[in-house]
């Protein structure tokens, strides 16, 4: 089962929680405002798989999350098709513009269940 942190600027990522849960994956959601900037932080005390940040330009979060841990990162993403793209090519932290949306939450977790199938077990 995939876990996913998701890290919101405002404090937000409720939406995409349920759609994480929704598709079978556990959903980790990192409270408070600047949440964005602890995703790393959180990632590697939960042993995440995946982390989502979100903020205005969707990248502050995602490159502070690679520079302190070094996972792959794809940030500026402002579609459901661009993370499923990022996780295709290999990327563990994805930022996005605001998109607390319960469907990315589904599509990312169903990605990467089809990428990493032996992540469902």
């Amino acid at each position: 089962m995939v876990k996913v942190v998701i890290a919101d600027r405002m404090g937000k990522g409720q939406n995409v929680a349920k759609g994480v849960e929704a598709a079978g994956g556990t959903a980790v959601v990192v409270p408070g405002m600047g949440a964005d900037m602890r995703l790393g932080q959180v990632m590697d005390k939960e042993k995440a798989d995946m982390g989502i940040s979100f903020c205005g330009s969707g990248g502050a979060g995602a490159i502070t999350a690679h520079t302190q841990f070094g996972w792959p990162e794809r940030h500026g993403m402002r579609s459901v098709q661009e993370g499923i793209t990022a996780i295709e090519d290999g990327n563990k932290v994805l930022g996005f513009s605001f998109m607390d949306q319960e469907a990315l939450g589904t599509a990312l977790v169903e990605a990467w269940n089809k990428k990493y199938p032996e992540a469902k077990e």
